[in-house]
């Protein structure tokens, strides 16, 4: 899934250290003294595993212990690169290994490898449904579904549009990750009893924007105007489908949704092109990765909110952001700056919204 807009490097330390806050101690830290720990991202299309998960989850692991040595890889999309990156951090001798995978079907054997021979697995982000992982760390993408979802038909309703005019389209992530199955699981909580009919719904492969663009352009042609909004489950497939729609001609644009509160979609959001989107600060997530990792490591036991997939889980929730509380939620809580987001043609609609003066 793709993401969030930069923060202040000053604001991104401080979300790590207040997740880390009071749960360490000097004794602790020499428990797991010069241990390895390996941090496995899927992809590089989406900004916020360079920009955000890996130097968090850096940042994190220093504060718990400064002598540690963290693997940074990135299998670029690849689930067979990603195995063979799995293979070599174990080789460097990682005692537990961050991974969120490109496949999470395919990545149960890596779980099974790793735990053989004694190495802990946190699932990051996207869950291992057919392997119990020694812990799972993630916003709650069920959670973020139903609130992209509940958001739009609110909106739909507060707009006076009559569910007897047409329906939505539902744009799904990966079928591959098994955090886009709980998402789209989530959408559907959100429409099915909204009285607004899906009229057609894709998963799109590796959530590639151009897919979801290529798929949205189809359903514009099929339906037309009985397109009252659609339900994308991130920015990239939200943005695809914007495009799709400013392709065919359509002004304004049909509600869109979102999720990662990525530059681009809060600028569409502040044109009045994208309807909602999710803020989930990367950061606190790769913190608390971190913190549990080095819990396991020193034989400790981390805070469990709930079970998933018969896995130990952490779950954070999430912030719907729209062009009411932009400001609040993003600009307010140091998320991301007026000046990164208020650029260009974007100026007058900031100003509008209370952005900058």
């Amino acid at each position: 899934m793709t993401r969030n807009a930069i923060p202040s490097k000053a604001a991104a330390a401080a979300l790590v250290l207040g997740l880390l806050s009071g749960t360490v101690t000097s004794a602790q830290a020499a428990d797991v003294s010069n241990a390895t720990v390996a941090f496995l991202m899927p992809d590089i299309g989406s900004t916020r595993y360079e920009e955000h998960d890996h130097p968090g989850f850096v940042a994190a692991m220093k504060a718990l212990c400064a002598s540690c040595k963290v693997l940074y890889l990135n299998a670029n999309n690849d689930a067979s690169k990603q195995q063979q990156q799995f293979n070599s951090v174990i080789s460097q001798g990682a005692k537990a290994i961050v991974i969120d995978p490109v496949d999470s079907s395919a990545a149960a054997s890596l779980v099974k490898i790793a735990q053989s021979q004694g190495v802990k697995v946190i699932a990051y982000d996207r869950p291992i449904p057919s392997a119990k992982a020694d812990f799972y760390v993630s916003y709650n993408n069920e959670a973020i579904g139903k609130a992209i979802a509940d958001s739009l038909v609110q909106h739909l309703k507060s707009m006076n549009v009559a569910a007897g005019d047409g329906g939505v389209l539902e744009i799904n992530g990966s079928p591959t990750d098994a955090a886009a199955g709980l998402i789209k699981k989530g959408i559907h909580e959100g429409l099915d009893s909204s009285g607004y009919p899906i009229l057609a719904e894709f998963d799109t492969p590796s959530w590639a924007p151009p897919k979801a663009q290529e798929w949205a352009a189809g359903q514009v042609t099929r339906f037309g105007k009985k397109i009252l909004g659609v339900v994308a489950a991130n920015d990239g497939t939200g943005g695809g489908a914007i495009a799709a729609f400013k392709a065919a001609g359509f002004d304004p644009v049909p509600p869109v949704t979102g999720n990662d509160a990525t530059t681009s979609a809060l600028q569409l959001i502040i044109s009045g092109d994208q309807y909602n989107t999710i803020s989930k600060p990367s950061e606190i997530v790769a913190g608390a990765a971190a913190k549990v990792a080095f819990q396991l490591l020193s034989g400790e036991s981390p805070k469990v909110d709930m079970s998933l997939f018969d896995t130990p889980s952490q779950l954070f929730i999430p912030a719907v952001v729209t062009a009411g509380n932009l400001k609040a939620e993003i600009i307010d809580k140091k998320i991301a700056t007026a000046a990164a987001i208020c650029t260009g043609s974007y100026v007058e609609g900031c100003k509008k919204l209370g952005i900058m003066p």
